[in-house]
Formats: structure tokens, sequence, C-alpha cells
């Protein structure tokens, strides 16, 4: 299992960006993905969720409203856009899937909000 997040970058506040997750090494259409994040000094929060098929998506109540999920499952791709950036979103991102009882993570991607 491979998963290869990229997009990340420096944007001012109130500013967007896309993140993306490639996977490889599972059946990726078979697997609801997730995305998490984690910010210096704290501890790894989740971020959203997108069922298998792509028809429930699940957020935190402090993206709710910002960010989207998105999934295409011909490119074995997972997305995560992030709107509306507060510098409080600032932290590395990771995408997550778990297969069974074993839980896998991407090395992330740097996401810094600041003006």
């Amino acid at each position: 299992v491979q998963l290869v997040e990229s997009g990340g970058g420096l944007v001012q506040p109130g500013g967007s960006l896309r993140v993306s997750c490639a996977a490889s090494g599972f059946t990726f259409s078979s697997y609801n993905m997730r995305w998490y994040r984690q910010a210096p000094g704290k501890e790894r929060e989740f971020v959203a969720l997108i069922r298998s098929d792509g028809g429930f998506t699940n957020y935190a109540a402090s993206v709710s409203g910002r960010f989207t999920i998105s999934r295409d499952n011909a490119k074995n791709t997972v997305y995560l856009q992030v709107n509306s950036l507060k510098p409080e979103d600032t932290a590395v991102y990771y995408c997550n899937v778990r297969l069974g009882s074993l839980s896998y993570w991407g090395q992330g991607t740097q996401v810094t909000v600041s003006s």
C-alpha cells in the first residue's frame, strides 16, 4: 500500500488549495478514504471522510463548509479542496486508508496559512 500526498504550500488567509493523495497497492474503489492533519505541537486530528463510492462524506466541525473531500476512482486519487483558509489550518495534511485492522498513512503535505 502506498499513499502519496501532494499540493500543499504557502497560502494567504482566505486563500484556497487543493491537496491530492494518489493511492496504489490496494483496490482503491472498495475503501473509504480519510484526511487528517497535524499542527505543530498538537495531536493528529480527523478532517474528512469519503465513502468508497463517493456517495457519503463527513467533516470535522472545524472545517465543515470550507473543505470538500472528493475522489476519482478511475485515477485512484482522493482530493481535499480547502477554501477560506485560516492560520489555524496550518498543518501537515495526511491521507489514510484502513484495510481491516491495518491503517496506512502517506508522508503528508504541508499547508501553511500566513500573510
